[in-house]
């Protein structure tokens, strides 16, 4: 997340902010295999389960609900900052409280519907799928920008 405030600095240095967007693109690509290694975990965990009949899927796998969950205690964490700065304003501070309030009401309903998907897996009323993100844009096989070299 620094990073990414790092690289919104409009008159920030334009070789610099490249660097760090290459290096923000190589975490995201390991964040996203940490995820289908996560959502591959969870495959093999409710791999003997009895699927119901009517099962559903979810369009959302458990790791990409736990990713978001990450996102969301690093924009808790900021807030959270923000809203007990000392510099800043107390109207600064009350509406960051306001935002950190809805913060905090977000992660307990991600937290809830996490745990809930996982026992809808657990007793066979959704099925595990899981999908590979494939992106293009880090592979030299599928990027023209990096195969036409």
């Amino acid at each position: 997340m620094h990073y990414v405030k790092i690289i919104s600095v409009p008159d920030g240095d334009p070789v610099a902010a490249m660097v760090l967007k290459r290096t923000i693109e190589a975490s995201y690509q390991d964040r996203t295999d940490m995820v289908e290694y996560i959502d591959s975990y969870f495959l093999e965990k409710f791999k003997n389960v009895t699927v119901k009949e009517d099962a559903k899927i979810n369009s959302e796998t458990p790791a990409w609900a736990i990713d978001r969950l990450s996102i969301l205690a690093l924009k808790i964490y900021h807030m959270r900052e923000e809203a007990t700065r000392e510099t800043a304003s107390e109207e600064h501070r009350a509406k960051c409280q306001e935002k950190l309030n809805i913060l905090l009401e977000q992660r307990v309903d991600l937290s809830t519907a996490i745990d809930d998907l996982l026992h809808d897996f657990a007793t066979g009323e959704k099925y595990v799928k899981v999908y590979k993100q494939m992106k293009m844009y880090n592979d030299a096989d599928t990027n023209p920008m990096l195969y036409k070299k």
